[in-house]
């Protein structure tokens, strides 16, 4: 048996699989929750009960959802182009280091926001800078480099929230100091979490669309993406533009940590994230790379975990079924990819 390119796949096709890949996890929960010991279908109604039930639950979605919208399209980006960047996680850390060092009390400014956000963007292009140029001048494999500064960023933030960074007044669990009034993202919604961190990824969002389908910039991306020697071979700068896409992605990532920072936390802390890094790798996957669908990926990741920590509270059932049900989601979606664009034939 092997797998034979379709050139032009069909609606049903392109609709039929993914479809079914989504029935598949369906499937696969429903499974999960017999295993717990509950009802599969009281399960996945306080599921979505838990995502979309309630404005408030509404909320805390669409609040979950803005770091995995910055997180997804960086990643999408750089696998656009076909570089792997698996170190979105270390570049969210340098966004919200940044957004700290500027944002308590460094700069008075009355526009320290934009100026916090503009300098993090530089901090997460400037961290995959260095694995880039070393994949481009020395071809150092990007998926390791990329990694491994994953566990260094971390090691540094912890260094900086026990020494440089600690809050003088804070106890307990280190933690830098809080950032002033000015520096921090204001509500969308009085009395909730919801804060303009998410109308600014969904502009990112439309805006990376723009970049991706409306400039030169973009037709790079994609022809490397698709076939580096031949973009070569056209007259392309494929190093270059490897190193701006790795500089829009760099930066797209650090606007994750940069808005958890200034819109949720107010300050920075080891615990800032829970693998959103890692969790932008899914919500690209899940959306086939696609900028705005990313929204829709990053929306549905969000409310899966929302949904199943108030499933956890109502059913008594274990909070590490999303995990189980985001793995299933990616797994099959990644199959239905690869039967809509090939079949199988024997021999």
């Amino acid at each position: 048996m092997r797998l034979e390119p379709i050139a032009n796949p069909t609606l049903a096709r392109r609709l039929g699989f993914p479809a079914a890949a989504l029935g598949a996890t369906v499937l696969v929960a429903s499974v999960l929750a017999l295993i717990a010991g509950a009802n599969p279908f009281a399960t996945l109604g306080l599921i979505v009960d838990g995502a979309v039930g309630s404005r408030f639950a509404l909320l805390e979605t669409l609040n979950r959802a803005t770091p995995l919208i910055f997180t997804g399209l960086a990643v999408a980006v750089a696998f656009r182009a076909r570089l792997w960047n698996i170190g979105a996680e270390a570049q969210l850390y340098a966004g919200a280091i940044v957004a700290v060092l500027l944002g308590t009390g460094a700069v008075g400014s009355p526009f320290v926001l934009p100026l916090t956000a503009v300098v993090a963007m530089l901090a997460g292009a400037l961290v995959l800078l260095g694995p880039v140029l070393l994949k481009t001048r020395l071809g150092v494999d990007e998926v390791v480099t990329t990694l491994l500064i994953n566990f260094i960023m971390l090691l540094f933030v912890s260094y900086l929230l026990e020494g440089p960074m600690k809050d003088p007044m804070g106890m307990g669990w280190p933690k830098s100091a809080p950032l002033i009034k000015e520096a921090r993202l204001p509500r969308l919604v009085e009395g909730l979490r919801l804060h303009w961190g998410f109308a600014i990824a969904l502009v990112a969002a439309v805006a990376v669309w723009l970049i991706e389908t409306r400039t030169t910039l973009g037709f790079e991306m994609r022809a490397v993406g698709q076939n580096r020697q031949a973009a070569r071979f056209a007259g392309m700068p494929v190093n270059v533009v490897l190193v701006k896409t790795a500089l829009l992605s760099g930066g797209l990532a650090a606007l994750a940590g940069w808005s958890e920072v200034a819109g949720v936390k107010g300050h920075l802390s080891l615990d800032l994230s829970p693998g959103f890094g890692y969790m932008g790798i899914i919500v690209a996957m899940l959306a086939l790379l696609h900028p705005l669908g990313v929204v829709v990926s990053a929306l549905f990741c969000a409310g899966i975990f929302v949904g199943s920590d108030s499933m956890s509270r109502a059913a008594g059932v274990p909070t590490y079924i999303a995990d189980m049900l985001l793995a299933a989601a990616l797994l099959f979606m990644v199959l239905a990819i690869l039967l809509t664009r090939a079949r199988v034939v024997r021999g």
